[in-house]
């Protein structure tokens, strides 16, 4: 397929935390409302003159400061942030906001300001740390409400005059439902047989929604909507198709990896990805604005953070339902190395996608930078790939 038009450009994009788009966000006066983890409701960071933007560490090679600081038991995604944020690449943001989704998180984001990684020479600078719920219910809500008002509104507008009203917060949610709309109409083409865009790609375009200012992202969106709904397909099927399932991915080039191994990425639940962290909020005019937010984000979330029986059960079934809407025919779960929460959840999620649903499933380790072990996870999706093909044959596939 032809190359599209903007997708080097994004690429670029992603080489680094404080890449083009941010600075020129803050050369025009806007301030960059930095947050870790997908349970912090996007659209309050994104709030009158301020953009949100959450962090990841590109690139990341050697991890021994932060290692020093968190022990090498703690996953390397938070330890990578950490060393990031002690590096000095984190130095464009005007706030930190961190839900204790997990005590990973929580620990790095104590570091960062406990080492005053980012708040330098800034006297309006601040450090929130959010508590959520364990349980997805009205309580729950409720909980998230609280921690929204006391460390993402009341702190913007405080240090920054930031307009926190419910018509500022609706406006936000349009904004944001705008560029989910986009992610998802991108995502929708790869339900094809030849799909017009490779997963790889989409992977792309979808992080840079979380890792740049959206505002500046719109317009490259649409125009490369448009570019791949008029794009000829290859003609060449894909050997399998499969779900990407666990924690957080803000490395592209595991899609790539995957890709070449045979398999589309037709579908994905993980961190940074489609589902649901790009699903539009659903907004009416008879309730608060931010209540609604906060019942999107608690009630919608597949994190394992979670604990009620409901939402442990319910997030292999958000699963397994996507695996059938995007026609799957097996199921990758993954965990970065040492993340507890996606430890437990990937056991139980792999088997009974297995067992109850029917589903292959691989199941796998992985580094935060996956270039530290292409060779091996090149080696464990060939495999799966075999398996799967096999099973086709042997007439057990689940497709």
């Amino acid at each position: 397929m032809r190359d599209l038009k903007h997708l080097t450009y994004v690429e670029n994009l992603l080489q680094e935390a404080n890449n083009e788009l941010i600075k020129k966000a803050k050369a025009e006066g806007k301030i960059c409302a930095a947050f870790l983890c997908e349970n912090t409701p996007e659209p309050l960071m994104n709030l009158g003159n301020a953009f949100g933007v959450r962090l990841f560490a590109p690139n990341t090679g050697s991890m021994d400061i932060a290692t020093y600081y968190m022990t090498s038991f703690l996953c390397e995604n938070s330890r990578a942030l950490l060393e990031r944020a002690i590096e000095g690449g984190y130095n464009f943001a005007d706030c930190l906001v961190a839900p204790d989704g997990c005590t990973m998180i929580n620990r790095a984001a104590e570091n960062m300001e406990l080492l005053h990684t980012m708040d330098g020479g800034k006297d309006k600078f601040f450090y929130e740390n959010m508590e959520i719920a364990l349980k997805a219910d009205d309580n729950g809500v409720e909980l998230m409400k609280l921690q929204c008002i006391n460390h993402i509104l009341n702190p913007l507008n405080k240090n920054y005059g930031i307009d926190i009203s419910d018509e500022s917060i609706r406006k936000a949610v349009k904004e944001h439902n705008e560029i989910c709309e986009l992610v998802m109409a991108l995502s929708e083409l790869r339900k094809e047989e030849y799909p017009r865009i490779t997963a790889y790609e989409f992977a792309v375009f979808c992080l840079a929604t979380y890792v740049c200012p959206k505002y500046l992202l719109k317009d490259i969106l649409k125009e490369t909507l448009e570019e791949v709904k008029n794009r000829t397909p290859d003609d060449k099927k894909y050997r399998v198709r499969v779900e990407l399932v666990g924690s957080e991915i803000d490395d592209v080039e595991l899609l790539r990896v995957i890709e070449e191994c045979g398999a589309y990425v037709c579908c994905d639940r993980y961190c940074f990805g489609t589902f649901p962290g790009r699903v539009p909020i659903p907004m009416t005019d008879d309730e608060d604005a931010l209540t609604q937010v906060c019942r999107h984000y608690v009630m919608l979330s597949q994190c394992p953070r979670y604990m009620n029986m409901e939402k442990v059960y319910g997030r292999k079934q958000y699963v397994a339902d996507l695996a059938e809407e995007f026609g799957a025919d097996g199921i990758i779960y993954q965990q970065v190395n040492f993340c507890d929460p996606w430890a437990y959840e990937k056991l139980l999620g792999a088997t009974m996608l297995e067992q109850d649903y029917g589903y292959p499933v691989l199941s796998v380790n992985r580094p935060y930078n996956i270039a530290s072990s292409v060779g091996q996870m090149r080696t464990r999706v060939q495999a799966f790939v075999e398996s799967m093909e096999i099973k086709k044959i042997q007439g057990g596939a689940k497709k």
